[in-house]
């Protein structure tokens, strides 16, 4: 996954259509994906007036059809997402600029599939590198009882930008400008990018239409990919542009869907709980039984993520082992028969 890709000329590929939304007997999650994308791998196609996309031909599992980089700009251009370091990747994002001054290489998250690229992408063009930069948090995905669970090789831990933006900065050149959200929940460094007077903003893997973003702990928090979700149900956007797959041109509703889908899922594990499944394998055995082995990796984190949430906010307990697989969860006795109330990105008292 970390090494470069070796890519086939530009060509055109779909995905897999729209998928019907989840349905369940403790309340419905009404979460519909588009996967109904089609791609030019090296092609740089407009998406909205004046930001155009490459996507990167490294599909898998985790990114769709492809890691999107954007170009925003007509006069000076900012990259978002330059995608993995593979050099047809590259050539086509050089060859899309060509005439053009690059003046900023932006950074939603320090992932490998979108910051691997920025570097060599420097030297090629130029730009100054602007992520949030190191969190201060441990990185990686991974569990006690989980072995190497996702790892942390999929995250640059030593990637260090030439600049760093915080909530509520500005990134801008002439002919854009970009208001920054740091927007944590997928990753601690995650941020978000507002096109100024478009009501455009980039999402990176925050929001995606395609599927719904990993929450793996200890890289991953539920109460602030919440929170974060909370601070752009807020906005009146009128389209995002995500680091997968394609455009979501209806944001509110779909945010509104991403926070009903995580309470839907944080009751469907309280009714495992109640039913004495209590323990993380046994959860996602009866929530994920179709999945593949790598993907189970995946759900048993995200259900992880759902457990500490709902720890810190007095809704379970775990005896025995206090964390990883080899916890046994149990409603906690002040939460029981109360039910679950909202899965709000903050604690309660």
């Amino acid at each position: 996954m970390n090494s470069p890709a070796m890519v086939p000329p530009p060509r055109r590929v779909s995905g897999a259509g729209t998928s019907k939304p989840k349905k369940s007997s403790v309340m419905s999650a009404e979460l519909a994906f588009n996967r109904n994308v089609d791609v030019d791998y090296g092609v740089a196609d407009e998406i909205v007036p004046g930001v155009r996309r490459i996507v990167a031909n490294n599909p898998g599992p985790y990114t769709f059809l492809g890691t999107n980089t954007y170009l925003v700009g007509t006069e000076e251009i900012a990259i978002i997402d330059p995608g993995p370091e593979d050099a047809t990747h590259l050539e086509a994002i050089e060859r899309s600029t060509r005439g053009q001054r690059v003046s900023h290489i932006l950074i939603t998250h320090s992932h490998r599939d979108h910051c691997d690229g920025a570097l060599p992408l420097q030297r090629r063009l130029g730009g100054e590198i602007v992520a949030y930069g190191p969190a201060g948090s441990e990185r990686g995905a991974f569990a006690p009882g989980l072995g190497d669970g996702l790892g942390d090789g999929f995250v640059d831990a030593a990637f260090r930008p030439d600049a760093t933006a915080s909530d509520g900065d500005t990134v801008k050149a002439r002919g854009f400008a970009l208001d920054v959200m740091h927007m944590p929940g997928h990753a601690p460094d995650h941020l978000c990018f507002a096109l100024m007077g478009e009501r455009t903003v980039f999402t990176g893997d925050h929001v995606m239409g395609w599927n719904t973003t990993v929450i793996a702990p200890p890289e991953g928090s539920m109460a602030d990919f919440l929170g974060s979700l909370e601070r752009l149900a807020q906005r009146h956007d009128k389209v995002f542009l995500p680091g997968h797959g394609g455009r979501i041109e209806t944001p509110r509703r779909v945010v509104r869907a991403y926070m009903t889908h995580r309470i839907w899922r944080e009751q469907t594990i309280l009714a495992c709980v109640d039913e004495g499944v209590n323990t993380i394998p046994h959860i996602v055995a009866r929530l994920y039984g179709g999945l593949g082995a790598e993907l189970k990796v995946a759900a048993a984190l995200s259900v992880l993520a759902h457990l500490e949430h709902m720890s810190a906010r007095g809704l379970v307990t775990a005896e025995g082992a206090t964390e990883g697989l080899s916890a046994f969860y149990t409603r906690a006795a002040s939460a029981a028969g109360s039910g679950s109330g909202a899965a709000s990105g903050r604690a309660s008292s």
